[in-house]
C-alpha cells in the first residue's frame, strides 16, 4: 500500500476549524471559555449523564475521580490487569496499592466472577475499582456494578477507549460513581489529547473541577487550603471536542462496519477468533482485536509492516509488568494467553472494503 494504514487515525468531521476561528476571533484561548462549556454540554445530551468536566487526559479524570473519592495512602484500588496503564497509574499518583483482577473469556474484559471471589475472601477491603472496557467493547458492567455497591466499594469506569458503546442502551462510563473518557490521538474521537470526567452526583464534580483548576478559594487573590492541578481542558481543544462530537454516531457505525469486514473475510479461519460483543451491548469496535491458536502474532505484524500497515500485539496485562512486580493480583490465566496470541489490527475510520481485504489476506497468507 501506498498510504499507511494507522491502527486509529484521527478523523476530522469538517467544522473543528471553523469553531477553532471562533476560538480565535474572541481570543479567549486559554482552559475554558465558551467552547469548554459546549464540549461537556455535548456528552451529557449524548450519554444521559448528568455533570461532565473537560480536562486535559483520560488519565487526569482517574486521578480527580480517585481524590474526589478520598482514595489515599495504602488503600487498595481494584482494576482491570488486561488495560493500558494510563488505567492504572493514577492509583498510584494517590499513593495507593492497584490490585488485578483477570479477564473473562466472553468478554474479554474484568470478570465478575474473579472480582466476587476476590471480595469474598480478601482481609482487606478496596476502597474502589477501576473497570476498563477493552478496545471499545462493554464490560459485564451491570453485574461488575451491583457487586460493587453489595461491598461498598466506588465504581471508576475506564471508558478511554469506549465512547459511544452501551449495555442495554445505557452509555459506557454512566454506570459507576465516575465514569471516564479519553479525547487521545488515536480514539475514536480526537481532540488531540483530552479527557471527561462524568458522574451523577453533581458535588463530586464541582470538587473536581476545584480540584482541576489548582485548588484556588473563591476569593479575589489567589488562596490556598488544598493542593490542586492544572488539569482543566482549554478552549481551542474543546471546539474540536465539539465538532467530533457532531459525527460520533458516524464513528461508531464506520468501526463497527470495519469489523464486519474482518469478521466477513477471517469467519472460516479456524485458527482466528475475534474479540467477543456481550449479548444486549453495542460496542464501538475501537480497535478490531482478534488472537490465533498457532501463529505468532509477531510474525503478523512483521507481514502487515511490509504492505505499510500498523498492528501491535493486546495490551500486556499489568500483573506482568515489572513496575507491578510485588502488587497482589487474582487471576487466572487470561489476559496472559489473550497477550500471547492477540493481535489489534488496523481499524481506522477512512478504511475501505478493499483495505480491509488485502489486510485479511495478508493475515491468512502467514498463517502457521
Amino acid at each position: 500500500m501506498n498510504k499507511r494504514l494507522f491502527l486509529s487515525a484521527p478523523h476530522m468531521s469538517g467544522n473543528e476549524l471553523k469553531y477553532i476561528e471562533k476560538v480565535f476571533e474572541s481570543n479567549y484561548i486559554a482552559p475554558l471559555g465558551e467552547y469548554v462549556n459546549k464540549f461537556e454540554e455535548s456528552i451529557v445530551n449524548y450519554t444521559s449523564t448528568e455533570n461532565a468536566l473537560a480536562v486535559t487526559s483520560g488519565t487526569a479524570a482517574i486521578h480527580l475521580a480517585l481524590r474526589v473519592l478520598g482514595v489515599g495512602k495504602e488503600d487498595d484500588v481494584l482494576a482491570s490487569t488486561f488495560t493500558f496503564i494510563g488505567s492504572v497509574n493514577a492509583i498510584l499518583y494517590q499513593g495507593a496499592n492497584p490490585v488485578f483482577i483477570d479477564s473473562d473469556k466472553k468478554s474479554w474484559n474484568l470478570c465478575p466472577n474473579l472480582l466476587k471471589e476476590y471480595l469474598k475472601t480478601t482481609k482487606k477491603m478496596p476502597k474502589a475499582l477501576i473497570i476498563t472496557h477493552l478496545y471499545g467493547m462493554s464490560a459485564d458492567i451491570q453485574k461488575i456494578s451491583n457487586i460493587c455497591k453489595e461491598y461498598g466499594i466506588y465504581l471508576i469506569e475506564d471508558a478511554a477507549e469506549s465512547l459511544g458503546a452501551t449495555f442495554k442502551d445505557k452509555h459506557t462510563g454512566t454506570f459507576g460513581d465516575f465514569g471516564i473518557y479519553s479525547f487521545n490521538g488515536n480514539k475514536i474521537l480526537t481532540t488531540s489529547g483530552g479527557g471527561m470526567l462524568v458522574s451523577s452526583n453533581k458535588d463530586w464534580i464541582e470538587k473536581a473541577k476545584f480540584y482541576s483548576t489548582q485548588a484556588k478559594e473563591n476569593y479575589i487573590h489567589y488562596e490556598h487550603k488544598e493542593y490542586g492541578y492544572n488539569y482543566r481542558m482549554s478552549n481551542v481543544l474543546a471546539a474540536i471536542g465539539v465538532a467530533q462530537m457532531e459525527v460520533i454516531e458516524d464513528r461508531v457505525f464506520k468501526k463497527r462496519e470495519i469489523f464486519s469486514w474482518y469478521k466477513e473475510y477471517l469467519i472460516d479461519v479456524e485458527e482466528i477468533t475475534l474479540m467477543p460483543e456481550l449479548e444486549n451491548s453495542r460496542g464501538n469496535r475501537w480497535l478490531t482485536a482478534l488472537t490465533f491458536e498457532k501463529t505468532d502474532p509477531h510474525k503478523i505484524v512483521g507481514a502487515l509492516e511490509e504492505i505499510n500497515v500498523e498492528s501491535r500485539p493486546l495490551w500486556k496485562p499489568m500483573h506482568m509488568q515489572k513496575l507491578f512486580e510485588h502488587n497482589k493480583v487474582f487471576v487466572d490465566g487470561t489476559s496472559e494467553e489473550l497477550f500471547k496470541k492477540g493481535l489489534c489490527v488496523a481499524s481506522s475510520t477512512c478504511m475501505t472494503n478493499e483495505d480491509v481485504k488485502i489486510i485479511c489476506d495478508i493475515i491468512i497468507k502467514n498463517l502457521g
